[in-house]
């Protein structure tokens, strides 16, 4: 018992004891895990790089660089991760019709599936934010678009405008309205920070803010009803009064001019 006792206090012990256990731990790992599995989840993605870097070759190459290192023509794609590929190809804007001060939304001539592929190669040039799941960008409490709306108006209504109809900002650039933007696709937006917007990432604005924030765009562009009419953009005050000065004033003119016309008819008759 001594012997015993004296070995267990030996310094060593406990590490003997850890190693011992980990090893049984990684025993039972092998025997029970779905290896399969596993093996045809990374068979499936190795195809997909395979299959994405053709297409990075055949359509993106030519301003990103054969290994997406960048260009004189395009920026580096090492670490923008497969978000930013998601919305820039989903939402049309790359590959780029031709070169301005910020490229457009316009219809996007690759399939979901192709896209996912480029995502995928993409990713594999470096880490960076990954494409979000439905869960993260879909919300169905209703509390979330109030808090939304708050979120919205400290950080985006600035330059997307208090109800997301966009703005203009310098050289040409603008603030593109979110009326009709996929949820996927703005909650990536914040992920990715594309052309002028700034990045918000899970460090800066936690994921259930950027799913609030969704959740008021959505809202706001796409279910809100307008009691008020005509929204001239939901610009504010300013289009609204240039509205009333242009269409009032000039009815009036036109008023006027109508009466005066026909009281000099009825002085000359």
């Amino acid at each position: 018992m001594k012997k015993l006792s004296a070995r267990r206090r030996h310094p060593l012990a406990a590490l003997v004891v850890l190693l011992l256990a980990l090893a049984a731990t990684g025993g039972l790992y092998a025997a029970f895990a779905p290896a399969d599995k596993a093996q045809a989840d990374v068979a499936a993605q190795s195809l997909a790089i395979d299959e994405g870097k053709k297409l990075f070759a055949v359509g993106c190459s030519s301003c990103h660089g054969l290994n997406g290192q960048g260009s004189s023509d395009g920026p580096s794609l090492v670490g923008v991760g497969s978000a930013a590929v998601d919305f820039q190809v989903g939402t049309g804007r790359m590959p780029a019709q031709q070169p301005g001060a910020q490229v457009p939304r316009k219809k996007n001539i690759y399939t979901q599936a192709e896209i996912d592929q480029l995502a995928a190669y993409v990713a594999s040039l470096g880490p960076g934010p990954v494409t979000p799941e439905p869960q993260q960008y879909t919300s169905t409490n209703p509390e979330d678009i109030s808090k939304g709306g708050e979120l919205f108006r400290t950080n985006c209504a600035q330059c997307h405008n208090f109800a997301g109809q966009g703005g203009a900002l310098t050289k040409g650039k603008y603030a593109p309205s979110l009326e009709g933007v996929d949820a996927k696709h703005i909650y990536e937006a914040m992920q990715t920070g594309p052309q002028n917007m700034p990045s918000f990432p899970d460090t800066t604005m936690p994921e259930e803010q950027k799913k609030q924030i969704v959740a008021f765009v959505r809202h706001t562009t796409n279910d809100e009803p307008n009691p008020g009419g005509l929204t001239l953009g939901s610009l504010g005050p300013v289009t609204e009064g240039l509205f009333g000065w242009i269409f009032g004033l000039g009815a009036l003119i036109a008023v006027a001019i109508w009466v005066a016309a026909h009281t000099t008819k009825a002085k000359k008759s």
